[in-house]
């Protein structure tokens, strides 16, 4: 073996070992969900809302309402909230004139501890609004509405519950970390025994470059040849449809700014990156049929022109990119370190949609209905990826589950980061589990496309 391939060893060897220590002593930063359980006693049905805080702010975010059903009787409510709160403000609507709350304790895997409502008190209390307390102890809070908006909040510190949510937490953290390692490690291990299939498609890409470059080029100007303004109509449909979801979405609907932030600013950073994916995903399916003829030829690299269509695609996503980054700086959010994030992510989903396109274009071959069956697929993708509306805002109102899976979306991954990128200034490191999750459902697309596209390749020229 040669001192330049025992020096190469070494290096990764190095690297993967440090790569493990990274993973293994990775610790994010991260709360989890509690129950508050409160026994409520009012003179008339009520909408009871508990907001909750680490900060002392309280906004609709971090917030749940139960309703208070009964009449001069006693009922329980449940509120899922976020452990690690040190504030909270009980709002009790405007209905009731006098509440009392008793029984007042946290739940977190089947521990209780118990909520001191002495802190709601006169003399402790953040803040009353429109109410009198009129009777407080450790145990009862009683009441009474004077006013419109009646409120009380309250800082009630650690407590047991976060204590023992943290240490639940480490042991997950920990297990998840070894998990993370070990499959990190086994994906290594099959790459380097099957390194020769694995690496024969990305040096073929390589090695034809040039060719792949020109092709682009060449694909993007004759995309739109024939018609009078020529490539600009790549730029003007995505601007058009930018303005018309805008209009729909913050004129006609009167959706707010997310946030601090203006609400044309996020649905831009959600809807470049789509834009991207739609066309990539479109053009890539049919790139096969379109070249048909060079498909026809012996010599010929039929594996570069899924790469070609994204390539082409690539041209265009470049200009929203800095047509964006204009409109940012027009608001006054000016590009920064977090900005260069932008080429990462767009990074992440070309290898993403490039292992899409390998399997598609050559699906597509012998089973031509696969175009309207993407083209519904993209239909509906838009709306069930968080790019028009926010995803943050069903945290309150939805299950647990069910945001679970709107974030399995590779999508998501993307659009959060591009709005990362420009608006939250998060590191993709600071995603860990997103960040290890998209790049190992990204690594067994690529591996299935490419597996579909060699094991298909041989029967294109005969179909076509």
């Amino acid at each position: 073996m040669s001192v330049k391939k025992k020096l190469m060893i070494l290096i990764m060897l190095v690297a993967l070992i440090l790569i493990n220590i990274g993973i293994l002593t990775h610790r994010a930063p991260k709360s989890d969900d509690v129950i508050l359980h409160l026994s409520i006693e009012a003179d008339a049905a009520a909408d009871i809302t508990v907001f909750y805080s680490s900060t002392g702010i309280f906004d609709m975010i971090n917030s749940k309402m139960e309703q208070y059903t009964g009449s001069n009787s006693i009922q329980e409510l449940e509120y899922t909230i976020d452990s690690l709160n040190s504030a909270i403000r009980l709002d009790l609507g405007d209905a009731g004139k006098i509440f009392k709350i008793q029984n007042a304790y946290y739940e977190y895997k089947g521990e209780r501890t118990s909520l001191n409502l002495e802190q709601f008190g006169t003399d402790n209390a953040l803040e009353i609004n429109n109410l009198q307390i009129k009777k407080v102890d450790s145990d009862i809070l009683e009441m009474e509405v004077v006013g419109e908006d009646p409120y009380v909040s309250a800082e009630i510190g650690p407590h047991f519950i976060q204590n023992q949510v943290q240490k639940h937490l480490a042991i997950v953290s920990l297990a998840k970390n070894i998990s993370y390692a070990v499959v990190f490690d086994l994906a290594c291990l099959i790459l380097f025994l099957f390194r020769k299939k694995f690496s024969s498609l990305p040096i073929e890409l390589v090695q034809n470059r040039q060719i792949i470059m020109k092709l682009s080029k060449n694909d993007f100007k004759t995309k739109y040849a024939g018609s009078y303004l020529g490539i600009t109509w790549a730029f003007v449909q995505p601007i058009i449809t930018v303005l018309v979801y805008w209009f729909v979405f913050q004129v006609g609907l009167r959706s707010g700014d997310v946030g601090n932030f203006p609400f044309v600013l996020w649905l831009v950073a959600g809807l470049v990156p789509w834009f991207f994916f739609q066309d990539t995903l479109n053009a890539g399916t049919n790139a096969l049929i379109e070249y048909s003829y060079l498909v026809k030829k012996v010599v010929f690299k039929i594996s570069i022109l899924p790469i070609v269509k994204e390539m082409s695609a690539l041209f265009v996503h470049v200009f929203f990119v800095a047509f964006t980054l204009l409109i940012y700086s027009a608001y006054g959010y000016f590009p920064d370190l977090y900005t260069l994030q932008v080429i990462y992510y767009t990074f992440a989903m070309f290898v993403l949609t490039l292992g899409i396109c390998y399997a598609t274009s050559a699906i597509v071959v012998f089973f031509r209905d696969l175009t309207q069956i993407i083209n519904i697929v993209l239909q509906v993708g838009i709306w069930m990826t968080p790019i028009m509306w926010n995803i943050e805002v069903l945290g309150a109102q939805f299950p647990r589950w069910l945001i679970t899976a709107f974030k399995a979306n590779p999508l998501y991954y993307i659009v959060n980061g591009y709005r990362d990128a420009l608006i939250n200034k998060v590191w993709f490191w600071e995603r860990f589990d997103l960040t290890f999750y998209y790049w190992v459902f990204t690594a067994i697309v690529f591996v299935v496309g490419t597996v579909i596209f060699k094991r298909l390749k041989v029967h294109f020229a005969d179909i076509l």
